[in-house]
């Protein structure tokens, strides 16, 4: 059998990254559900959904009719106490006078001391009383807690909302994406491995990169719902790449570690078996050898090979559809440059075609060891005609 001319390229260790993959869920820094802290009937709902909206803006209110009136009304006694309070200072300091010149009794001085006192006290419990009047009625008005993007309305105008409800009533979400973190639960198992500072890259389900970031945040304890440990990122992406309670792929990398490489096209995978051809020596001459390999992670268009193959090895990566373990081969090395022209890179004819596989370029050597092959066949049926005839 004559031998078959192939390209070869040489194993060389490159650093691999060793990851695990899981699920990450980003959520906002900066997320909140609105929920009423006073009782009453919406009057008015000034927001829609995805509408974005600044800090204080008004999103809703509460009819607060009823609780402006009490306001009104404890507004009125402070009014009340103040002119007491005013009467009783002018009466205390008078008493005192009186007292020091030796007209009047110290048990009358006292008694206007007393009642000084007591519509002092008086005049402030109800200044306090108005500002807890007026602060309660502000809850009637819903308004935005930061900057943010509203989310669903859930509730109408007219329907009658109270913190004392069971389930409490819900009335909108607003959401910053502009403050991200992607929350990953890590096994216990790798707990020992886990620490601020490993990178992770966050992917889409099509294998997208969305971005690359590194832990910042690990949590002492396990959860005990997922036993898992919970760690966070912080995400920097546009709002319109990532978005507040989105399911991402995250990439944890563990560590770094040479590795053989070797490109996607030389692997051949039978059921869970996968193998490539490498050029032995074996009586003198090159023969292509099945060589088993264990494969990791791909990087790039290349399998990193975690078992199989050492550094120096010449994987066969033409031909390999004409391939049989111990067949002759005749090395011809790595795919050559492309040639450079005026118009641009462009492989010289010497070249020829490119392969049916791997796209290595068919050489001279190749299309001589063709024709021979071809030719030896129109001889032998030649022949066998001929006997036939006979």
């Amino acid at each position: 059998m004559q031998a078959l001319p192939v390209q070869t390229i040489t194993v060389s260790m490159a650093p691999v990254a060793q990851t695990s993959e899981y699920v990450a869920t980003i959520k906002s820094r900066r997320s909140t559900v609105l929920l009423p802290q006073v009782s009453g009937q919406l009057t008015e709902i000034l927001v829609h959904s995805g509408d974005q909206v600044k800090v204080g803006q008004l999103l809703m209110e509460i009819d607060p009719r009823q609780q402006r009136a009490t306001v009104d009304s404890l507004r009125a006694t402070e009014l009340q106490k103040k002119a007491l309070d005013d009467y009783d200072t002018v009466e205390e300091d008078r008493q005192r006078k009186l007292f020091e010149a030796g007209v009047t009794s110290r048990d009358a001085y006292e008694q206007a001391q007393q009642a000084f006192q007591n519509a002092k006290a008086d005049y402030e419990s109800a200044v306090e009383a108005r500002k807890a009047g007026e602060q309660l009625l502000g809850y009637y008005a819903i308004r935005a807690p930061f900057d943010g993007v509203v989310g669903d309305i859930p509730v109408h105008v007219g329907d009658y909302v109270s913190p004392n409800l069971s389930p409490a009533t819900v009335l909108t979400t607003v959401d910053e994406n502009g403050h991200l973190e992607a929350y990953i639960y890590i096994p216990t198992e790798r707990a020992a491995d886990v620490h601020q500072g490993l990178a992770v890259n966050l992917t889409d389900n099509n294998g997208k990169l969305l971005e690359k970031t590194r832990l910042d945040f690990v949590s002492p304890e396990v959860d005990s719902t997922l036993q898992g440990i919970l760690v966070k990122a912080p995400v920097a992406a546009k709002p319109e790449m990532l978005r507040n309670a989105q399911l991402v792929k995250a990439d944890v990398i563990w560590s770094t570690k040479p590795m053989a490489v070797v490109p996607v096209l030389t692997v051949t995978r039978q059921g869970e078996d996968s193998f490539v051809f490498v050029v032995r020596q074996q009586n003198g001459m090159a023969v292509a050898r099945r060589t088993s390999v264990v494969l990791g992670d791909t990087v790039g268009n290349n399998y990193s090979i975690v078992s199989g193959l050492n550094a120096g090895d010449r994987v066969i990566i033409s031909a390999t559809q004409f391939l049989v373990d111990g067949m002759p081969v005749m090395p011809m090395g790595g795919p050559p440059p492309p040639a450079q022209g005026q118009g641009g890179g462009s492989q010289s004819k010497a070249e020829g075609a490119l392969a049916d596989n791997g796209g290595a370029p068919r050489t001279a050597a190749y299309h001589r060891h063709r024709r021979k092959h071809h030719w030896a066949r129109a001889r032998n049926s030649k022949h066998t005609q001929a006997a036939t005839v006979s």
